[in-house]
């Protein structure tokens, strides 16, 4: 039995397949309604959901981090008993995963830290599963994990203490930015050799048989460029959720270089800026002491 807070219908499904009890809670009525629809139980607070399941509870949260997080933990804190398990799924800070596992042994309850990877695709491929926490806990909910995971023998795995399930999937989501940015890359070289007219779909159909560089994004750049194959409907602008800074961070802190992973995170960057002001500076600087020639901007003056 498992109660989940703000869990993707995906999960909700995944876990009823597997012939797990799951009540369900979010703040959108509409996500509840799927969930119930799914074949879950609805609740319409947290206390409800709480209040429908029965101790020993497991309560599993996906929720972005930072305030939201925190918000739900405390309000949790309060609601729930001597030995129920909170489960972490979404993308915490492992400092602040740390931080809110102590506050919670204060009051009898375990945490778990679950990395979780996968996405819209979870349902249909399974999910990847990093826990961090006690061992102990993790064994009693492993058919949890099992169900979720691409295969009861693979795709998750207790990986350590408290804090190192969000830990793993910090760095992982940082190699992450690296990998997608080298894609981004050859595809933007490939394009830009207009004398061979390469079909940038079928360049990569070939690539993911065999080839050194197939992986999973690969196979969805293939099927984004099927869809729209000059991407003429996406714009350059990529958002970033945070775990890349903080892998950026980490890195520093322990003296680890992750020069990848750091200028793809400055690729993201920039590609939020119409007119970079940098490039302005760079176009001016050379026109102060080399007298070359800029051009003009196109913005109309005020």
């Amino acid at each position: 039995m498992v109660g989940l807070g703000r869990m993707g219908g995906s999960m909700v499904q995944r876990l009823l397949g597997g012939g797990h009890r799951v009540v369900v809670y979010d703040r959108r009525e509409d996500a509840v309604a799927a969930g119930v629809q799914a074949g879950a139980e609805g609740a319409g607070s947290l206390g409800e959901m709480v209040d429908k399941l029965t101790p020993p509870r497991a309560v599993w949260l996906m929720v972005p981090p930072g305030n939201a997080t925190e918000e739900i933990v405390t309000e949790l804190a309060a609601m729930l008993s001597r030995d129920d398990v909170l489960l972490d799924g979404g993308n915490s800070n492992y400092k602040d995963t740390v931080r809110r596992a102590e506050m919670l042994d204060g009051r009898g309850i375990r945490m778990l830290d679950v990395g979780t990877s996968g996405g819209v695709w979870g349902l249909r491929e399974g999910y990847s599963l990093m826990v961090g926490g006690d061992r102990e806990v993790f064994l009693g909910l492993e058919p949890l994990f099992k169900t979720l995971a691409p295969g009861p023998d693979r795709g998750y795995g207790y990986v350590g203490i408290r804090g190192s399930g969000h830990f793993v999937k910090m760095v992982h989501n940082g190699i992450e930015y690296g990998l997608m940015e080298a894609y981004a890359e050859g595809f933007e070289l490939l394009a830009a050799k207009e004398e061979f007219s390469l079909d940038l779909a079928q360049v990569i159909s070939i690539w993911r048989h065999g080839s050194v560089v197939r992986s999973w994004l690969l196979d969805l750049a293939e099927q984004a460029l099927k869809e729209d194959p000059g991407l003429d409907a996406v714009q350059s602008y990529v958002e970033d959720s945070g775990e890349g800074r903080w892998t950026v961070n980490e890195s520093i802190d322990l003296g680890v270089p992750a020069p990848v992973i750091a200028l793809s995170l400055q690729a993201r960057f920039r590609s939020r800026q119409v007119r970079p002001f940098g490039g302005r500076v760079l176009a001016a600087l050379r026109n102060q002491f080399g007298g070359h020639r800029v051009r003009a901007s196109d913005c109309e003056e005020s």
